[in-house]
């Protein structure tokens, strides 16, 4: 079974768009609301009807990393395979989902990053600040990891084979801003 975990915060507005944008390739939708002041969880039962979906909510606030692990351990007691990370604000295209889960899928790979510098269009769209921000990050994360071949190691958007998410210390994983590049370099 092939899940998505949608870690949500003020995302009421924008998660309705993305959810219907997945596609049927994806059984479970795991929609967690870190402790959202907008309801996001309530929205999300209120106006999606999607069976595929679960909100879960978390009543503090624990950062992207800690409600991605919390829906990610929650596909895994329902016998997800393949966990895919999207974020609730829509800058995640799911029409990508099959190309990024295609390497797990036929066993190359057990995790992959997606790269929002693959289409140049993707990277021109982006705030001058934010994208030398994002590249500064990246040869960070390249330098501490030493996968130099990664364009975008600081990417959210990734799919992950369960069985090698079971083997996860979520207390050695950082949940806040982080989390993504943290998680690189632990499975790096």
């Amino acid at each position: 079974m092939n899940c998505v975990v949608i870690p949500a915060y003020r995302a009421a507005a924008t998660i309705l768009p993305v959810i219907a944008a997945i596609g049927p390739e994806i059984e479970l939708i795991v929609v967690v609301d870190d402790a959202c002041p907008e309801g996001t969880a309530l929205s999300v039962a209120k106006r999606c009807g999607d069976p595929r979906v679960v909100a879960l909510v978390h009543d503090a606030n624990r950062g992207v990393g800690g409600a991605f692990l919390t829906g990610m351990r929650y596909a895994i007691e329902r016998g997800a395979d393949i966990i895919v990370k999207i974020d609730a604000d829509g800058q995640m295209d799911p029409a990508q989902v099959p190309a990024l889960i295609h390497p797990i899928v036929s066993g190359q790979a057990d995790y992959v990053k997606g790269d929002r510098f693959f289409f140049l269009t993707n990277a021109a769209s982006m705030p001058s600040a934010r994208l030398f921000g994002n590249l500064v990050l990246s040869f960070m994360a390249k330098l501490s990891s030493g996968y130099w071949t990664i364009m975008d190691p600081t990417n959210g958007f990734f799919a992950i084979h369960a069985r090698v998410a079971e083997l996860l210390d979520d207390g050695q994983i950082a949940k806040r801003f982080f989390f993504e590049t943290d998680l690189f370099s632990i499975l790096g």
